[in-house]
């Protein structure tokens, strides 16, 4: 095997993620492996962190990446610490990159039928991207990728000029709207049980 999949290691000490970090090196070093210098990295990051770097004077947090999402130390409505998902930016970028590449390809193809493929497309990202606090970076992505259909279809004749009032019709026939489809970990990763447990 020639590559190991990423993976957030945490630790409540800077001692324990610096001894953990100098063992895998050694560890990997047995069998002709190396981390990746670009991805490998130990921050500050948690509950604690925010106030910690306050204290000395240090600046916010750093963030990280990670399965597509920037991590980034936030706080609820009442001040108390929470973990906030964003879609990373990179991953944006690719991605309208790839619809507007693609769109060109079905430009001359009839609007429903463009539209059921975006329509699809945005399904799919906004399964995977729908969590919690990240409802404006999915708001965003369909504006761009509206954008980009718009484009394209004043692209197909000289003659007609689509405006953005047709367009925004279109965009309310065949582009789905966000929601948050998955729940807060807090939630997702909670099991209650009424009374006696069935499982002996």
């Amino acid at each position: 095997m020639r590559f190991a999949d990423d993976y957030v290691a945490g630790f409540q000490h800077r001692d324990d993620a610096e001894r953990f970090l100098a063992d895998l090196r050694a560890r990997l070093a047995e069998f002709s492996l190396e981390l990746a210098q670009e991805k490998t990295r130990l921050i500050e990051f948690g509950r604690y962190a925010a106030s910690n770097r306050a204290r000395r004077g240090d600046p916010k947090p750093e963030t990280f990446e990670f399965l597509g999402f920037t991590h980034i130390c936030a706080k609820t409505r009442h001040g108390a610490f929470k973990l906030k998902r964003v879609t990373s930016r990179k991953r944006v970028r690719a991605k309208l990159r790839e619809i507007k590449v693609e769109l060109r390809r079905r430009m001359h193809l009839p609007i429903p039928e463009q539209g059921r493929w975006l329509a699809r497309v945005l399904r799919g990202h906004f399964n995977y991207y729908a969590v919690p606090d990240n409802c404006r970076a999915l708001s965003v992505f369909r504006h761009w990728v509206a954008w980009y259909w718009l484009r394209t279809l004043r692209r197909r004749s000289q003659r007609t000029r689509v405006t953005w009032e047709r367009l925004r019709r279109l965009a309310e026939r065949w582009l789905p709207m966000p929601r948050i489809q998955h729940p807060w970990p807090t939630v997702r990763f909670d099991a209650n049980t009424r009374g006696r447990s069935p499982v002996r």
